[in-house]
């Protein structure tokens, strides 16, 4: 596991966005997974401007996002489907065609999730997938629980995610129950996994994924697994680190 530690969330974001440009550039037609939340948006801004300034090509380029909120409509301000074209996709040059993400309104939702595994599959797999983490140490939307799910999946969220996001919807009570996650194993799957933390929330999350124990109480400890993990952290995130 590397861990790069910047000096604020400005720096991270750059340094985040120099790696996924890289990994275009050098592989045109690669596949990404991509996070939503607040803490990726940096890094998206930095690809929007890479790609005005003709840094990178994005044409070729695979999407797959990690999750959806459940049951929500993509048109919704605060569905991630709504999110990822309005921060990105709306802004570069990527094949709609080539964009994923899980239906929030699919029913049955069994055969939403097997056939989201399916189209990773067909598409080979993702190159570099890009992560947050919760103040849960959740990431996608598998929260701490005593056994994860591998695949997508269909997830209850625990009430301090329920909580946590509440602020992007008009009071708690908007905020969807559930979600549609990849899961652990296809997380794991990844060639290679960057993963932003910015704050001193995300602090004590950040000091269990690396230093803690690997448990499915903090899900985020199972990236210490995977052979090429990247973290990249401001001073506050990085706190309580040894």
């Amino acid at each position: 596991m590397r861990i790069i530690i910047g000096k604020d969330y400005a720096e991270i974001s750059k340094k985040a966005a120099l790696i996924v440009a890289a990994q275009v550039v050098l592989k045109p037609d690669c596949v990404l997974g991509l996070a939503t939340g607040s803490t990726p948006l940096g890094l998206y801004r930095e690809l929007i401007a890479m790609y005005e300034r003709g840094e990178v090509d994005f044409s070729k380029v695979t999407t797959f996002n990690l999750d959806e909120y459940y049951p929500i409509m993509p048109d919704h301000p605060q569905s991630y489907h709504y999110f990822m074209y309005q921060n990105l996709f709306n802004h570069i040059n990527i094949d709609p065609n080539r964009i994923h993400l899980p239906n929030g309104m699919a029913d049955p939702v069994e055969e939403e999730c097997n056939n989201y595994e399916r189209l990773i599959a067909e598409a080979g797999g993702i190159d570099l997938q890009v992560l947050g983490i919760g103040v849960n140490g959740h990431i996608g939307f598998n929260e701490p629980n005593p056994g994860l799910s591998s695949r997508t999946h269909l997830v209850d969220l625990k009430q301090e995610t329920i909580k946590a996001n509440s602020r992007f919807f008009q009071s708690e009570a908007e905020v969807p129950r559930q979600a549609l996650t990849m899961g652990m194993g296809t997380i794991l799957k990844a060639r290679r996994i960057i993963l932003l933390a910015s704050g001193n929330s995300k602090a004590e999350a950040i000091k269990k994924t690396v230093q803690g124990m690997v448990t499915t109480e903090c899900p985020s400890s199972f990236l210490q697994t995977h052979p090429d993990v990247t973290l990249l952290l401001d001073q506050e995130a990085a706190a309580l680190l040894d």
